[in-house]
């Protein structure tokens, strides 16, 4: 049973990691840190979600400037909403991982 709690632990925190490692390499600023230098799941993943936002709202704006006519770059206002989309998709994924994770955790017998 504890070889069972290690491994849902293990899986957790190599996501955790996984995501603060993507974060870290997809913000613009740095991180934020506590004392000893370590990022928190929970400020690496609303750094994430407010990179996956800035994007969106930089694809949305690309994409009105092409509607209204004050850009002719299409390609890149296509790019960019795919970006956006990926992104997104990526931040789901993640997600998905932490709340299967915790999950298997509340199925764990005591």
């Amino acid at each position: 049973m504890n070889s069972s709690i290690g491994s849902v632990l293990a899986r957790i925190e190599a996501d955790a990691q996984t995501l603060s490692l993507s974060t870290t390499r997809a913000a613009a600023g740095s991180p934020i840190t506590d004392d000893d230098g370590a990022v928190s799941f929970g400020e690496a993943f609303k750094q994430a979600i407010y990179g996956v936002n800035e994007k969106d709202q930089i694809a949305a704006q690309k994409m009105a400037d092409v509607d209204s006519g004050r850009s002719d770059d299409l390609v890149g206002a296509m790019l960019a909403s795919q970006e956006a989309s990926l992104s997104f998709a990526m931040l789901m994924q993640v997600r998905n991982k932490v709340v299967g994770a915790l999950d298997d955790l509340l199925k764990l017998p005591l």
